[in-house]
């Protein structure tokens, strides 16, 4: 027997774009300052929880396992268990998805899920040749020995590389992930002025959405040590145009390809956390529900094409709960690149694809413009690798409690070639 699984709250830090040097603040820095606030709003105390999960994936050295140093620093208690996972761009909705199921299957009544990322302090590292360089120094114990490694040292040894340049290449295909989304550019005919127009309008949207209030509660202000407070999504361009991307240059596939910096997402720093309780916990506590979630799904697939994920992911739970696309109110897809979004979109509607890869009669059916994404993405606020996830979650459950929708789905492509979903209702 399964039990139904509520999210009844959450939150997010302003996502802040990385801008050549560290940010003002560390993974565990962003959990712990989208978490308080987020537990002090609560009716219930810190110490309630029965876990604590938390995706993150460019963890840095001060802070392993960021799950459990962060519910130590939100005031969870010595005894709170903590742990953190990692499916690159999929961890935020991991920490989800594992809550999810250990409250469906009865073991657990009410978990802190979250996903942080800052992507600013991702690491500088040496090249192979300059460690074992530096390896080589170490071992030798003779005056006469070191001066000869002396000796075999090069200039280029002190030119580190920006470790997460290396993390979003592919290692099976070596092709970066701006790649991947060019093949799929080619693969359904995304022209570069069509990548633009979409580009223009999530900066638009989450413009507009900051605009009209609609994230008020669902973004909380974070504070620095130097007490300054970032309270908005800083990376939005209200006054982005196709004629201003037009003169961008491709990004990875010059001079002809579609993708550039302008129809990609931004390299960003950020934190969600969600909550989510059974029925009992919602009882208990005299908790209001945002969102059931229902289900979830993961795939995976060819690692040059990864940018498909959702595809492989979202149909198949759709399927398994009898919904056809029309059924589906709102869509979150994380916007990883304009053209890999529209790729997704294009791919339902192909009635080739969708019966030799996903085994329907004909085509999955068209997602319109105004049921996904409608208050922009990952383009216009930035994707925080292990945050993203569980951002269009929360965002998802918030969206349909604004706009009267029954059901929703939030996908995601994942680096390495693998797709989450997960299904939504209203509460």
């Amino acid at each position: 027997m399964t039990r139904p699984v509520y999210l009844v709250d959450g939150a997010r830090t302003p996502f802040l774009k990385a801008r050549g040097k560290p940010g003002p603040f560390t993974p565990v820095d962003l959990a712990v300052q989208c978490g308080r606030p987020l537990l002090m709003r609560q009716p219930f105390a810190e110490t309630a929880f029965d876990l604590v999960i938390l995706g993150c994936v460019n963890v840095i050295q001060d802070e392993m396992n960021p799950a459990r140093v962060a519910a130590l620093r939100q005031g969870m208690g010595d005894e709170q268990v903590a742990f953190s996972v990692q499916i690159n761009c999929g961890s935020g909705m991991q920490s989800i998805d594992t809550a999810f199921r250990y409250i469906r299957d009865g073991s657990h009544e009410m978990i802190l899920a979250g996903g942080t990322e800052a992507l600013s302090h991702a690491p500088l590292v040496f090249r192979e040749e300059a460690v074992e360089w530096f390896g080589g120094m170490a071992r030798e114990k003779s005056a006469l020995g070191k001066a000869q490694k002396l000796s075999e040292w090069r200039p280029d040894f002190f030119s580190p590389v920006i470790g997460l340049e290396r993390g979003l290449i592919d290692p099976i295909t070596s092709l970066n992930m701006g790649q991947t989304a060019e093949i799929l550019a080619y693969r359904f005919g995304i022209d570069r002025a069509t990548a633009d127009a979409y580009a223009v309008e999530s900066h638009h949207r989450l413009a507009r959405a900051q605009r009209e209030g609609w994230l008020d509660g669902e973004v909380v202000p974070a504070f620095d040590r130097e007490g300054t407070a970032h309270e908005h999504d800083d990376g939005v361009r209200p006054d982005s145009s196709a004629e201003k991307l037009a003169k961008l240059s491709p990004a990875f596939e010059k001079p002809y390809g579609k993708v550039t910096a302008g129809n990609s997402s931004q390299i960003t720093d950020g934190a969600s956390w969600v909550i989510l309780a059974s029925e009992t916990a919602v009882e208990a506590h005299g908790l209001t529900p945002i969102a059931r979630i229902v289900d979830s799904e993961w795939a995976a697939l060819d690692p040059a094409i990864m940018g498909l994920g959702p595809v492989l992911a979202a149909t198949p739970l759709a399927q398994r709960h009898g919904l056809a696309c029309d059924d589906i109110d709102l869509w979150e897809l994380n916007e990883a690149f304009a053209a890999q979004v529209l790729a997704c979109t294009a791919a339902w509607q192909d009635d080739a694809f969708c019966r030799d890869v996903l085994g329907y009669d004909g085509a999955f059916g068209r997602i319109d413009r105004d049921r996904l994404n409608v208050d922009g993405g990952a383009i216009s606020l930035g994707h925080p690798v292990g945050t993203s996830g569980n951002r269009i979650v929360l965002h998802l459950a918030n969206a349909m409690r604004r706009n009267d929708a029954r059901r929703g789905i939030a996908t995601e492509c994942i680096g390495g070639g693998q797709g989450g979903a997960m299904l939504l209702e209203a509460a």
